[in-house]
């Protein structure tokens, strides 16, 4: 089967206008476009689409859901990796949490969990895993397209093509999203067959390094 995951389109939050809940920013009159010019792309009807629960993922969706009406749509816990406590940082821009950001990846303890509504990222790979896992469970002919976030995206390929074995899975992470970030409405393609996974990276859009 084949997996499409989709980063969202251009985000308020990726332009820096602060907002007092992170999981409703929503897509720009730019990001809106990118969404519509996506949808006019696909060569193939799907067999499911999946959606974060997050507006922006749900908004870039939209014109796919629009042009397969008859393919099922689901939510799916894909969401965008949270790992500061949400309340604390209300109604503030990424600049203003840069340090903190920058304290919490230094650290890189997996297993820590910044407070309510955040995550560890353990828990984050464990997401992640059970996402493939529910992929890798459908027929052989499948084809769903998933609207996701850009960090949730790495954890995806950091299970299906895990760092060499004495490598920290958390500082590979995180070298991976700074270096290579993943534009707007990027794809990351992944085939399962049998017992075996491969991965390719496919840009439809122009880059943009925020998730």
């Amino acid at each position: 089967m084949k997996a499409i995951f989709v980063r969202h389109g251009e985000s308020t939050g990726n332009i820096d206008i602060p907002c007092d809940d992170h999981t409703l920013p929503e897509l720009t009159e730019k990001g809106q476009q990118q969404a519509l010019d996506l949808a006019a792309s696909w060569t193939e009807e799907p067999s499911l689409i999946v959606t974060s629960t997050f507006l922006r993922a749900q908004q870039t969706a939209k014109p796919t859901i629009a042009r397969y009406p008859n393919a099922p749509v689901e939510n799916w816990e894909i969401q965008e990796f949270t790992y500061l406590e949400p309340s604390r940082w209300k109604g503030t821009s990424r600049d203003i949490r840069l340090p903190r950001i920058r304290s919490y990846w230094k650290e890189a303890n997996p297993y820590f969990c910044d407070g309510p509504g955040a995550e560890s990222f353990d828990a984050l790979l464990d997401r992640a895993t059970d996402t493939i896992r529910r992929l890798q469970a459908m027929p052989d002919k499948a084809l769903v397209y998933l609207f996701s976030h850009g960090q949730f995206m790495r954890a995806v390929s950091l299970i299906v093509s895990p760092p060499s074995p004495d490598a920290n899975r958390m500082d590979h992470f995180w070298k991976q999203c700074t270096d290579y970030p993943i534009g707007n409405c990027y794809c990351l393609v992944v085939k399962f067959e049998e017992l075996n996974a491969s991965l390719e990276w496919k840009c439809r859009q122009d880059k943009n390094a925020r998730s």
